[in-house]
């Protein structure tokens, strides 16, 4: 005797989890962003401990 088992996923579980594209176009812009500003700080600190130690 065998036993058929479905598992049903409504349609509407999935489609909740999804982000539209311009939401990940937001998202992406503001990662990139940060991004960017914490590199240029990164290499500013660098830039001022090296002229420091160098004059």
């Amino acid at each position: 005797m065998a036993t058929n088992i479905t598992i049903t996923d409504p349609a509407g579980s999935r489609a909740a989890r999804k982000l539209p594209g311009w939401l990940w176009f937001i998202a992406l812009w503001c990662f990139g962003v940060a991004a960017a500003m914490s590199l240029g700080f990164a290499f500013r600190l660098l830039m001022n401990a090296t002229l420091f130690a160098v004059g």
